[in-house]
């Protein structure tokens, strides 16, 4: 159809349904090997349910209880618990700064959320390697922001990016063009059944309300937030709703070239670096910008991941070089932030 119209395209899977079968099998059997393998619930040659991802903080919490805390933070639309996991070196000192880490925003970009439990595995299995991250600073994660989402593209569309809350004509809100700042003034959509509808309100998905209560509970000493995605290689930094640039992006790009570096020096990957509306495109309401805007997080950046698959769909043996890539670029940018805050 497309050739008959003169249409430059490009074919990136030939049966993408086969494919994601396939994800789905390679998945669920990796799944299988590590229960009988391993002490721990998860490893980094699976992809793993909303459950299993609470069931590994719990573990953690109770393998290294005063190093590791987790709270139940709230409950998504279908009832389902959002967990979040503070890690610190176990001192006792209170007040300390914050690195904000979140991931699964999107419900179809699971390799976000086995960045995220890398990240936890580094800070909490492997503290020794990684002390100079957690003496000054603890750090405050969200593996899972949409876990309503993250089971539907599980169970049912391996594709669903939105929320599962009902909105109008279809179910779901994206997530990222949720929060309460610039809300809907460019790149969302009024349509509820469009991928990137922005919400009847702002703050509308219980979702979206939780990562506000946390960003906004942080506010102070919270430093560094980052918030990971899928897919495109980028280092993303406010603002995402307009082409100007907030008065202290120096700095914040200075962060994200670190990530960036990094990143290219230890396997080759180049990550590009830069505001969201200058480096992508135009789209307000999103995390990052409320972090920066409104909970004044002096460092705000959104990490896209690495495409694999046909994009959104790594095969399970990526799984493991992309997290540790990713952990790689995540270290150099939080010694960057603690080296300056």
């Amino acid at each position: 159809m497309l050739s008959r119209f003169n249409v430059d395209y490009q074919v990136v899977d030939q049966d993408l349904g086969a494919s994601l079968a396939q994800e789905q099998l390679e998945s669920q059997n990796q799944r299988m090997v590590t229960e009988r393998a391993t002490a721990r619930s998860i490893s980094f040659t699976a992809f793993h349910r909303h459950a299993e991802i609470n069931a590994y903080l719990d573990e953690l919490a109770k393998a290294y209880p005063s190093r590791v805390s987790v709270e139940n933070v709230g409950k998504s639309y279908e009832n389902r618990d959002l967990k979040t996991i503070t890690i610190t070196n176990g001192d006792g000192k209170s007040g300390k700064n914050v690195i904000f880490l979140d991931a699964g925003i999107h419900a179809r970009e699971w390799i976000a959320h086995a960045g995220a439990l890398y990240v936890i595995y580094q800070l909490a299995e492997n503290f020794a390697a990684n002390a100079a991250l957690l003496k000054d600073y603890d750090w405050v994660i969200l593996p899972v922001v949409n876990p309503d989402g993250y089971e539907y593209t599980h169970t049912t569309s391996r594709m669903w990016r939105k929320t599962r809350k009902p909105s109008g004509t279809c179910a779901g809100t994206d997530a990222n063009r949720n929060f309460d700042f610039h809300w809907g003034e460019v790149g969302a959509s009024s349509y509820s059944c469009a991928d990137t509808f922005k919400g009847v309100t702002a703050f509308s998905e219980p979702e979206t309300q939780i990562v506000r209560d946390l960003l906004l509970k942080l506010t102070g000493r919270g430093k560094f937030y980052l918030t990971l995605h899928s897919y495109g290689n980028y280092l993303l930094y406010p603002w995402g709703w307009t082409s100007d640039l907030p008065s202290e992006w120096r700095i914040i790009d200075e962060v994200a070239q670190a990530g960036a570096d990094a990143i290219k020096s230890s396997t080759g990957t180049k990550y590009t670096v830069g505001s969201s509306t200058n480096v992508l495109y135009a789209a307000a309401g999103g995390s990052d910008d409320y972090a920066f805007g409104v909970a004044k997080f002096p460092i705000s950046i959104t990490m896209e991941l690495p495409a694999g698959g046909s994009g959104f769909n790594p095969t399970t043996a990526q799984i493991l070089p992309f997290v540790t890539e990713t952990w790689t670029g995540i270290r150099a940018m939080a010694l960057k932030v603690i080296d300056k805050y």
